[in-house]
């Protein structure tokens, strides 16, 4: 079961860091007079089940969980053995053989139950998506007591939760049959951002700084289940190396359980997830069919909306570009991370990411990895710059060159409707930036080139995003417009 990010001490309870936004919601559906139909989906080990046994352990009446390809008879038995110890066995006592006799077990059980006053009595299914196995029936048997039943017991909480976001949006919040407008709230839980892994941090006692969970950041990304396994008393170097790279460590083997536990076919996911890992700034859709050596069809198409739902890749439209030219990128720091250092390099050395990230790959990567920290956070960069309420649109854009203008590159770029462009350069280093010459010239000829093959009429500044702020030379005066730094991407 998830480990959560608690703090726990004899003088504290345990409690639940960095998801306000989500208990606001849930405070809200405890004080509904309605029947409500909770939705929460998101990335396996990102804290869901934790989340919802935490905050509703008081209140829950009913749970079980869907078990990943398991056959209908399997799951059966398994929601009947919960069935007889919540209800002590004095309610039904043959195994149903089908889920709408499961759900009329359930429909009975609950009309005999009254809730406590502001509370709600809770049912709760997790990793529904597992439950609906081939010719099971399962979501028309969800329907119906829904729709007959459960719509009409306003003291009646049912929270459906899934780690297959895709599945969970088709079949739930988009659905076009019977469950159709059905789902009262939603929430997707995110992993954390960096303002939420600092409180993490900060609760368990942990003394990094704001530098060194960035560095934690670029490897495990914002999940809670990797970042419980950070160890108090111990340097990033060690931290890294001994959750990434020894035999027993939990991020050693993580990467194909990762897929192969939220995927049917996860041999399709995985192979996107790798020939994207090999193009950092991402490719267009038929592109990825052709280095990925899949087919294209609904199949590809089911496999790529699977990973963008749940997470895993972002899908983005090019400045000046039609939806069709969109660009695929991976965004799972974890899985690039694994890619490009856990992989092969597992072994019982103690100093394996010490030697590691003393080679000129670490630098490259540090700096990608930086990139995508930053595409992660556009709202904190908007919000350092004064954007928050300016309509913008977040794109890249990319010149292959020719004989008249050289190629140019820009990851990422605020497009504003007070007609401003911002292109965005993102900077990692252990220490404060300088701008040279030589860069100074590189900023001002892609600005150049941006401004006159897009023959955009607006305003066109530069952004330097650093970790240390940049020195303020002559060169930064000149060519900068305005700064971000990494304190900036910690706030709210």
């Amino acid at each position: 079961m998830y480990i959560s990010p608690i703090i726990q001490s004899k003088s504290m309870a345990n409690k639940i860091i960095g998801r306000e936004k989500e208990l606001k919601i849930f405070n809200n559906i405890t004080a509904s007079d309605k029947a409500e139909f909770l939705a929460v989906y998101g990335r396996r080990r990102v804290g869901k089940t934790y989340l919802i046994y935490e905050h509703f352990k008081s209140q829950i009446a009913f749970s079980f969980s869907g078990s990943f390809e398991e056959s209908m008879k399997v799951q059966l038995a398994n929601f009947f053995r919960e069935y007889l110890r919540f209800t002590k066995g004095q309610k039904e006592t043959m195994m149903p053989t089908d889920w709408s006799t499961a759900f009329s077990y359930l429909t009975d059980y609950l009309y005999g139950l009254k809730a406590k006053p502001g509370q709600k009595v809770v049912v709760f299914i997790d990793e529904m998506p597992c439950l609906d196995t081939p010719r099971s029936g399962f979501v028309s048997a969800l329907e119906y007591f829904w729709n007959q039943h459960g719509s009409k017991m306003n003291h009646v909480l049912l929270v459906a939760c899934g780690s297959v976001a895709s599945w969970m949006k088709k079949k739930l919040l988009k659905s076009k049959g019977g469950l159709y407008n059905r789902i009262t709230r939603r929430i997707k839980l995110e992993p954390f951002n960096l303002h939420q892994t600092a409180a993490y941090c900060k609760h368990k006692n942990l003394k990094l700084s704001n530098y060194q969970i960035i560095h934690l950041y670029m490897v495990m990304g914002g999940i809670p289940f990797y970042l419980n396994e950070i160890s108090s008393g111990k340097s990033v170097t060690q931290i890294i190396n001994e959750v990434c790279f020894s035999t027993t460590g939990l991020l050693s083997d993580e990467y194909e359980q990762l897929y192969y536990s939220l995927f049917k076919n996860a041999a399709n996911h995985i192979a996107i997830v790798e020939t994207l890992a090999k193009h950092p700034y991402g490719l267009a859709r038929n592109q990825l069919v052709k280095k990925s050596t899949l087919s294209d069809g609904g199949t590809f198409t089911r496999t790529i909306n699977d990973l963008q739902e749940s997470g895993f890749i972002l899908k983005y439209q090019p400045f000046q570009k039609k939806q069709k030219d969109s660009i695929y990128r991976l965004i799972d720091l974890y899985s690039l991370f694994y890619l490009r250092f856990i992989k092969g390099n597992i072994s019982e050395l103690k100093n394996t990411w010490q030697l590691l990230s003393k080679e000129n790959k670490f630098i490259a990567w540090s700096g990608y990895a930086f990139e995508n920290i930053c595409m992660l956070h556009t709202s904190q960069i908007l919000k350092k710059l004064g954007l928050s309420g300016t309509f913008t649109q977040i794109s890249s854009w990319h010149h292959k060159g020719n004989n008249e203008i050289p190629s140019a590159q820009i990851d990422l770029l605020i497009d504003r409707r007070d007609g401003v462009i911002n292109l965005c350069e993102a900077k990692f280093s252990n220490k404060e930036y300088i701008i040279t010459k030589e860069y100074a010239t590189k900023l001002r000829r892609k600005r150049s080139v941006f401004e006159q093959v897009t023959k955009t009429k607006k305003s066109v500044v530069t952004t330097l995003i650093t970790t240390y702020p940049a020195i303020q030379n002559n060169y930064f005066t000149e060519e900068v417009d305005s700064a971000v730094i990494m304190e900036d991407l910690f706030q709210l």
